[in-house]
């Protein structure tokens, strides 16, 4: 196994006492925020370590390359992007401290996503649907090395797929802009230009998006083991099931706790730098 170290700060001495700890053989560096040690042995003394000191760590085998995986499957909200979409229509309704509330809940899994979005969604009743529009312009960033995961994914040939349990009104710009292959998400039912409060057909949850992705893997006869899934909420926990390997991005604790490597400080390029 190698030991992969990233963070935003990374001290010499830091690399110096993991590698001890480890047993690793030599220091290689990766990228600016990332280090390679080599040869190094899981020992109880790491994940706290690099919690005092800020930094993510994976222990990886040598053998697994970015080439290995077929398919990456990502979150949209707090994942690829740095909001809560539906947080932010509700600012403009003037209720997003009511609708953000209901978010977290539902994100740390301590209510069901389903029944949690339908609350949120009906909360936006008789909103203009221009505000989507100014969501998306104003408020929708790109997390940190987004694109640079994505160049890199598709240059080792790996499909990408969003899958979301926001709304297809982001979804589908993302994945026209970012030129992804796939998206899925929930459809805002709108009429005579207003938010209705309702969503068109069946709820994308936790559920449906393990079902999204299952669909698509087995349409291109992908395997499980050649799938990569990242995200940040409870709502991302099945989908995480259907794949080989599992990221938690900047997640909540449920999440960090059944995901395969977590990524807490630095950004998604930190994705491509396991897999070097």
């Amino acid at each position: 196994m190698d030991l992969i170290i990233q963070g935003i700060e990374i001290e010499t001495s830091d690399l110096r006492e993991l590698a001890k700890f480890s047993s690793a053989s030599q220091i290689e560096r990766i990228s600016k925020n990332a280090f390679r040690l080599v040869g190094a042995s899981q020992q109880e003394c790491i994940p706290p370590y690099c919690l005092d000191a800020k930094l993510d760590f994976a222990f990886v085998s040598r053998t697994v390359k970015l080439a290995s995986f077929s398919l990456v499957a990502m979150d949209m909200d707090s994942t690829l992007v740095g909001i809560e979409s539906i947080d932010e229509i509700a600012d403009m309704h003037g209720i997003k401290k009511q609708v953000a509330e209901i978010t977290v809940k539902a994100m740390c899994g301590e209510i069901n996503f389903s029944e949690g979005l339908k609350l949120r969604v009906a909360l936006l009743r008789g909103l203009d649907q221009s505000v989507l529009q100014r969501v998306y312009d104003e408020r929708l960033r790109l997390n940190p090395g987004a694109e640079k995961m994505l160049k890199q994914m598709k240059i080792a040939g790996i499909k990408t797929m969003l899958i979301s349990g926001g709304f297809t009104f982001f979804t589908d710009k993302l994945k026209e802009r970012l030129g992804l292959d796939y998206a899925a998400a929930n459809t805002l039912e709108i009429l005579n230009g207003k938010l209705t409060g309702r969503l068109v057909g069946e709820i994308i949850g936790a559920q449906g998006k393990a079902r999204m992705l299952k669909g698509v893997c087995n349409e291109l006869d992908f395997k499980r083991e050649h799938l990569i899934a990242i995200g940040d909420g409870a709502n991302d926990l099945q989908m995480f099931a259907e794949a080989g390997v599992s990221i938690a991005y900047h997640a909540k604790p449920i999440v960090r706790e059944n995901a395969t490597y977590t990524i807490d400080h630095v950004g998604l390029d930190g994705v491509i730098n396991l897999f070097r």
